[in-house]
């Protein structure tokens, strides 16, 4: 059975994608090589959500290519399902696997483990390409091969297969495989008039809720202690099944019928916090205090133009009950800025609109237009350099917040996870995370995967100073932490 690769780009989602991928071909006896170098068939998959995750993937495929011409390619992911063409085109390839076909690749490592199935044109699967901004396939390439051949190589469409749902815990990463993103929620119904992902992705799915349990508990027995939930629209999870699944309700499920010692909850749509979110939350230690909600404009005017759902006040109402009930949690939030007609009243308006809510930490974002979304067709761009400042602007914020937070934890004693030690320029210390998602770094060699009370004392520039550690498993040290 031939060798492979994975190599990924963009989020938590596409990760949890290739980590299904994975766990599908080494059943079928494949081996996972260390480098793509090793490998004899690379699977690459891809991040849409910007023009500079696509010129990322396009890179490392050429670089790949090029360093190995006879390895075998297959590209999937976001980019793969809204332009399968432009991949096609790309020396090295072999096959464009849109997300709507992502279940399929298993089959095709198979058939590419002959050369003579990839270079027979009888093995090639006709396909519709899906064009974003439509929800019907805009060019048929079946009986297509002999005009261009390239196109024989794709296999993409706008069905997502329902019964189907790619998902297997992400073990890498951030947390150095510790804490384990299980994606329980797949694609979107919304369109907000900037984002390609509801047409990369379908329409929002969930991971039935027994095999959720039996995920969850299979990783809490193997020992991990902290779990990532995840997903592209995380609070509609259970809207789409029947019976009807409610968010908090599967919460609730994992709690009492799983050993899971502490949840994490992955980005969540502002009007999907609720009253009894923030509630559950506030009354159990086994779900991390930390709540990331996209807010994306400050500016009404801006919010209406990107047809998100709510308004500046319905968010800071969210921003408010959370921060009421849960005085030490994380809010961060991700802003885009530079959308076009954005002046710069609505940007004054996004950057006091965050200076007056307690928010932890910023992810800030330049717009970047993405072909078929409404926002592409729009004429009034704003400059590039203008944009830029602006980012600037927000980010010189994020890190005033972020600061203020800190400030906030001095004299606290902050329950941490210990993470494994990787190329840490702090050689001395041990990499570490709070419930409430502040990074530390604890003096001294520490095992990965344990629960260490900290007492924070100080502050040096980015870092908290804190001194005495307990072990929640009964252990003892004095030592000092860097946040």
């Amino acid at each position: 059975m031939p060798s492979f690769f994975i190599e990924q780009f963009g989020c938590r989602a596409t990760q949890a994608d290739g980590a299904a991928l994975e766990r599908q071909l080494l059943d079928r006896g494949c081996s996972s090589a260390s480098t793509a170098a090793a490998a004899d068939i690379v699977v690459i998959n891809t991040c849409t959500v910007t023009a500079s995750a696509d010129a990322q993937a396009r890179d490392a495929i050429r670089k790949l290519h090029a360093a190995n011409p006879s390895v075998r390619v297959i590209v999937t992911g976001c980019y793969a399902q809204r332009a399968p063409e432009e991949l096609a085109a790309l020396p090295g390839v072999s096959w464009v696997v849109g997300n709507s076909h992502k279940p399929q690749i298993p089959d095709l490592v198979d058939s590419l483990a002959t050369a003579a199935s990839v270079e027979s044109p009888s093995n090639f699967f006709p396909a519709a390409a899906l064009h974003s901004d439509s929800t019907v396939p805009f060019h048929s390439f079946v009986g297509a091969q002999h005009a261009a051949p390239q196109l024989g190589k794709i296999l993409t469409g706008n069905i997502f297969d329902r019964t189907e749902f790619l998902s297997a815990p992400v073990l890498g990463g951030e947390g150095n495989h510790t804490r384990p993103t299980l994606k329980i929620q797949d694609g979107c119904n919304s369109r907000c008039s900037y984002c390609v992902i509801p047409f990369v992705r379908g329409n929002s799915r969930s991971l039935p809720p027994d095999t959720v349990i039996q995920e969850i508990q299979r990783l809490a027995e193997a020992g991990y202690r902290e779990i990532v939930l995840s997903g592209i629209n995380l609070g509609t999870y259970g809207r789409d099944l029947s019976p009807r699944v409610e968010f908090e309700d599967l919460l609730r499920r994992i709690l009492d019928q799983t050993s899971v010692e502490c949840l994490r909850i992955s980005s969540i749509e502002p009007l999907d916090v609720t009253q009894d979110l923030v509630d559950l939350f506030a009354s159990t230690d086994r779900i991390a205090q930390h709540f990331h909600m996209p807010l994306q404009s400050g500016s009404d005017r801006i919010l209406a133009a990107m047809h998100r759902w709510y308004r500046a006040e319905h968010y800071a109402r969210r921003v408010e009950l959370i921060h009421e009930r849960l005085p030490h949690a994380a809010i961060g939030a991700d802003v885009i800025t530079g959308f076009p007609g954005e002046t710069e009243d609505d940007h004054a308006a996004t950057l006091g609109f965050i200076e007056r809510l307690p928010f932890t930490y910023l992810h800030v974002f330049s717009f970047s237009k993405r072909p078929g979304t409404k926002a592409a067709s729009l004429s009034n761009a704003v400059p590039g350099a203008i944009i830029k400042r602006r980012a600037r602007e927000l980010r010189a914020l994020g890190e005033k917040k972020a600061a203020a937070f800190r400030q906030s934890q001095l004299g606290r004693t902050l329950r941490v996870l210990t993470l494994r030690r990787g190329d840490d320029p702090l050689s001395h210390a041990t990499p570490a995370l709070t419930s409430n998602y502040l990074r530390v770094r604890i003096g001294g060699s520490f095992s990965a995967n344990l629960w260490l009370d900290v007492k924070v004392a100080g502050e040096e520039e980015m870092f908290l100073i804190g001194t005495g550690i307990l072990g929640r498993q009964g252990h003892h040290a004095r030592t000092t932490v860097n946040v």
